[in-house]
């Protein structure tokens, strides 16, 4: 029905558009196949999860509209010569959605998931959304985490960390979401956290492409989604960061429209071990040339070095 509305009600024109809508879908489809996955049973069921590369373990906590893909999408160059654990949380693609889960299930999920692949200790990164069952791990298991870098995180008091509408989850779908892309995209990257008239170099479209591409297909996230969205980022809120014993960094842009950075500075604050860094500009996927020196920083952080 949407899509017929959008073809003006013209029945050539919305053949051509379904037909364009089902290609990128099957596309997508074909994109997650390729993605080696895993699933461990826990007490909280399937825990999915992709890995990348050896050496040193990193447990890469993704996104909203995220899952194990994606995770391994945003490390970029933070991972190299790190073995790169990425599950999909509660509700995306392979994992379970338990009934009744709390954030703090979540963090037992995780610290299941590295029981079951024999892993006592590692470091971890979390970006946007993922960055609430990262403290909330780093708060029930802080013997788990070597090193915390929470990157663009949702924080107590950011603009993410309040429940949005109940309508907002009409978007919480493949159709939806295809059309904001295609027929809207400034409105889209507005929402996933660029900031408006940001200038997008190539490198950035490229990046903002393939995250955009790594949302689908939402059917496979919606119930993680929601639970983002109306449980999880909301309940960042509650947590004493003043309790959070592990070495954190903590990387934000002055510029991120999602999330404030004032949040990111009171949570600085908080944490007794925690380090701020922040750039000018970027947004809250930290894009142009600070992505480069935000790899530098974090990669000597998780080392246990000095940045430069």
């Amino acid at each position: 029905m949407l899509l017929a509305a959008l073809a003006g009600g013209s029945a050539i024109a919305g053949q051509r558009l379904a037909r364009h809508y089902w290609l990128d879908l099957a596309a997508a489809y074909a994109r997650l196949a390729a993605v080696d996955c895993t699933a461990v049973m826990t007490s909280f069921g399937a825990v999915e999860y992709a890995e990348r590369g050896s050496g040193e373990p990193l447990l890469a906590i993704h996104g909203f509209f995220g899952g194990c893909d994606e995770a391994l999408l945003s490390l970029r160059g933070l991972a190299a010569g790190r073995r790169a654990i990425a599950p999909s949380r509660f509700g995306y693609l392979g994992s379970s959605m338990p009934a009744g889960a709390s954030v703090a299930d979540q963090a037992d999920a995780y610290a299941a998931l590295l029981d079951g692949l024999s892993i006592r200790r590692l470091d971890v990164t979390a970006i946007s959304s993922g960055a609430t069952s990262a403290l909330q791990f780093a708060l029930r298991h802080p013997d788990r985490v070597k090193h915390l870098a929470v990157i663009s995180g949702n924080l107590p008091g950011g603009a993410a960390a309040v429940a949005p509408p109940q309508a907002a989850r009409l978007v919480y779908r493949d159709v939806p979401l295809w059309a904001l892309n295609v027929f809207a995209r400034p409105i889209l990257l507005r929402q996933i956290g660029v900031p408006k008239g940001y200038p997008l170099a190539a490198e950035d479209e490229r990046i903002v492409s393939d995250l955009i591409d790594s949302f689908f297909p939402v059917a496979l996230k919606t119930e993680g989604v929601a639970f983002d969205a109306f449980v999880a980022d909301p309940d960042v809120n509650n947590y004493r960061l003043e309790a959070i014993t592990v070495p954190t960094l903590i990387v934000h842009a002055k510029d991120d429209p999602l999330v404030s950075y004032e949040a990111a500075q009171d949570a600085a604050a908080r944490i007794p071990s925690a380090r701020l860094v922040s750039v000018e500009r970027g947004g809250h996927l930290i894009l142009g040339s600070h992505s480069e020196v935000i790899d530098r920083e974090v990669t000597a952080f998780l080392a246990g070095q000095s940045a430069p």
